[in-house]
């Protein structure tokens, strides 16, 4: 006898789960996913049959299905840590222009910075097949997360850093920390204040990590010393920079002629605490960041550029094609980078700057 089940309560239904649909076609629930919901990867053959047993049986893929045959819900899910922040903000935009021009919908999972949603976003939503594929933006998954999103098998691509075992899109941050610290060196500084970001949530994205290393190797290879109370931290806003700048300028001792801030929106908190406390920005103080926000040309901001919007749209376009049978469309692909010299950068007082070091990317004044 078939048992009821919370999925089959989802389905419309009151006694026909997947389970059963799966046990009667001998197949697993992802196969029978994939072909009631009319995604690729199953053969004309088994998925006439499943549809049979499924119509027999009486179960439908989801409340929001028009039929078997064509059971998406025309949604492609994106998962965001915050949606305040100017890479997420960014990031949604570029996901949302595709969508919208291939007439698909966006459903927005937010977790606002903390991961107390996760369980019931992954286990009542995602896996409920409310969703044709989702974008992952700049966080982990766990291994659980990862074998919700297995048994229903839906196409799955993260955007702006790497995760074990999915495909991602994103720059290359190790090289992109390295080229803004390459550049400060190569001005002749030696004194240089790292600002990293610091991850105080569950999400456990890797991006901080990779771009505190890049850090450490590039004042290594450069016989610099990496002074530990020049070592500040922030959460990747203008506040946490400001904050940041006043612990670093208010600690006894020697001060940095430079500062690698891992995001803009840091660099711009820094600047602006510097010229409060009287700080000459480049003369005293020569600050780099990392995005190329949209303020930073505006407050003449040095940074190594990316476009989170055009990393978003790509990942959504991969999905999208997977969706339609274009095998192999989601791939992980590195996005480009650029060093953009502005007006926060410059010779130390009384140095002689370096020959540029090599690989420090493209230069725009």
């Amino acid at each position: 006898m078939a048992r009821t089940t919370d999925r089959a309560q989802r389905g419309g239904h009151s006694g026909v789960s997947i389970e059963d649909v799966a046990a009667a076609a001998g197949v697993s629930t992802a196969t029978v996913s994939r072909a009631v919901r009319g995604l690729p990867r199953v053969s004309p053959a088994t998925r006439e049959k499943i549809l049979e047993i499924a119509e027999a049986l009486g179960y439908v893929a989801s409340s929001s299905a028009s039929g078997l045959a064509t059971g998406r819900t025309r949604t492609i899910g994106v998962l965001a840590p915050f949606v305040s922040r100017w890479f997420f903000s960014k990031a949604i935009e570029g996901a949302d222009r595709e969508l919208h021009g291939r007439q698909y919908n966006l459903s927005l999972f937010n977790l606002g910075g903390h991961g107390s949603h996760r369980e019931r976003l992954f286990s009542k939503t995602m896996v409920y097949k409310q969703i044709d594929a989702l974008l992952v933006l700049c966080m982990a998954l766990s291994r659980e997360e990862l074998e919700h999103l297995q048994k229903i098998d839906i196409p799955l691509v993260v955007v702006g850093g790497h995760v074990e075992g999915c495909a991602y899109i994103g720059i290359d941050d190790y090289e992109a920390a390295s080229t803004a610290v390459r550049h400060l060196i190569g001005l002749g500084h030696k004194d240089i204040a790292l600002l990293h970001g610091d991850d105080e949530t569950d999400l456990n994205f890797d991006v901080p990590r990779v771009r505190i290393k890049a850090f450490q190797d590039v004042m290594a290879q450069s016989g610099l010393d990496v002074r530990p109370e020049w070592d500040e931290w922030g959460d990747f806003t203008v506040r946490s920079g400001q904050d940041a700048f006043k612990r670093l300028w208010d600690r006894p001792g020697p001060k940095p002629t430079a500062i690698f801030c891992a995001s803009d929106e840091m660099a711009m908190g820094v600047l602006f605490e510097a010229r409060r406390a009287g700080v000459r920005i480049p003369e005293d103080l020569s600050v780099v960041g990392i995005d190329d926000h949209e303020f930073s040309a505006a407050v003449g901001l040095t940074t190594v550029g990316q476009r989170p919007d055009e990393q978003a749209e790509l990942g959504t376009k991969m999905l999208l094609d997977e969706l339609d049978g274009i095998a192999g469309a989601v791939r992980s692909t590195v996005a480009p980078h650029r060093l953009i010299v502005r007006d926060t950068t410059a010779a130390p007082l009384l140095a002689v700057p370096l020959a540029p070091a090599s690989g420090q990317g493209s230069r725009r004044v």
